[in-house]
């Protein structure tokens, strides 16, 4: 059937940065059905509140949200506090614990307000999936069990691994997928996004919507985004992330490390620019201009969405100063008694170094500089006065030892 200009440039900001968009042509059919109709689609995400915070690589599917919400449709946000008393078994090797009722609570309390960084909450529908789940009760929840074959279950890359090398399998994580599937049920749902590890559990709404007599949701999948490190995916475990609520000069200077070559990805991911408005870009750093002031522009993109356009200003002119040798404007202020005191012991009393032995090894590396000398001396005293403390290239301390 032929497709309409509008439809075509929403399938292909559907499409950006996607690794999958299944089945396309019906997603197209629901796409020209609501230019048709006037009646926006429905688009759904979940997330289960399993930390209270959230770093940048969460928000690439909230990013797909977002540019879905810009086109007119509805978006839901789903927080799954009922889904993470079981806990989502996706990828695990074991059985994941629990969380209580106490803990989804807490942590559901933040992750709305910090995806309200990137959606629009004015036009955000936020659910909880104890709505309907809690109601099912235990004769709902075995004629929901009755819709899926444990021959399918065992389909699941994980479970099937789990199966096959003798690791245990408790019979409560079936019963995740299930829910899963059967808020999307709930919801009515058109589309519903997530990561790719989340495949099997998209998959399950589109079979139980037609369980259920409804149209079929489409799925979306975005790939797991790489953290700093350029290796593995943005995690808080590997230490390679940025958290939408980290302050702004850290979070200017972290995108800035990152490698040219995965600056594109990130702008792809991240960015909030047309792919048209990328690939000029891309072209003007071929063609011969510094890549820095392409990653320039993504850290202050970045940096100004979860804090302001002034405070990117500010971190820019921060992470110059540093990078000139200067120190920057504002720093933490310390008092220390003790005087004379070891180098060491300064460190880890101004909060500049964990222990004294690692502050040792920050100076062995050259790390640590006082009123902008290099330390190499690790019995080093410094007798009562004002010093201007650096280790690296992003922790100051200005320190008043008595």
């Amino acid at each position: 059937m032929p497709v309409s200009d509008g439809v075509g440039r929403a399938l292909e900001i559907s499409l950006r940065g996607v690794q999958e968009l299944l089945p396309q042509d019906e997603w197209v059919k629901k796409l020209a059905r609501s230019e048709a109709t006037g009646k926006p689609l429905r688009i759904k995400l979940g997330l289960d509140p399993t930390a209270p915070d959230i770093h940048i690589g969460h928000t690439v599917v909230l990013n797909k949200m977002r540019q879905l919400q810009d086109l007119g449709h509805q978006v839901i946000f789903l927080i799954g506090d009922f889904t993470s008393l079981i806990g989502d078994p996706s990828g695990r090797n074991s059985t994941r614990p629990p969380l209580t009722a106490e803990q989804i609570k807490a942590n559901a309390e933040t992750y709305y307000r910090q995806a309200s960084m990137v959606l629009d909450p004015a036009k955000t529908e936020i659910r909880y999936n104890s709505e309907w789940s809690e109601p099912l009760g235990a004769s709902g929840m075995i004629q929901l069990a009755a819709k899926y074959t444990v021959a399918r279950m065992m389909e699941r890359d994980d479970f099937h691994k789990r199966f096959t090398t003798g690791q245990s399998i408790a019979v409560h994580e079936f019963l995740y997928p299930l829910m899963q599937g059967y808020d999307s049920v709930a919801l009515q749902s058109d589309l519903e996004l997530g990561g790719t590890d989340q495949k099997f559990n998209l998959l399950m709404g589109r079979h139980l919507q037609q369980e259920y007599g409804q149209e079929p949701q489409c799925v979306l999948t975005m790939p797991l985004l790489v953290g700093l490190d350029g290796v593995d995916k943005m995690s808080k475990s590997k230490n390679n992330y940025i958290g939408i609520t980290e302050e702004p000069n850290t979070m200017f200077a972290k995108v800035l490390s990152i490698s040219d070559t995965l600056m594109w990805d990130w702008y792809t991911l991240l960015s909030f620019l047309s792919l048209e408005q990328i690939a000029v870009l891309k072209a003007e750093v071929a063609g011969g201009r510094n890549p820095k002031d392409a990653k320039v522009m993504l850290a202050k993109e970045i940096t100004t969405r979860f804090h302001s356009a002034a405070a990117a200003e500010a971190a820019e002119q921060d992470f110059h100063n540093r990078s000139k040798g200067g120190v920057p404007d504002e720093i933490p202020e310390v008092s220390l008694s003790g005087a004379p005191m070891g180098i060491g012991a300064l460190l880890k009393g101004a909060n500049l170094a964990p222990s004294s032995s690692e502050a040792g090894r920050l100076i062995d590396g050259g790390g640590v500089r006082v009123d902008g000398t290099v330390i190499s001396d690790k019995g080093l005293k410094l007798d009562a006065g004002t010093y201007v403390v650096q280790v690296g290239k992003r922790k100051f301390a200005r320190i008043t030892l008595g």
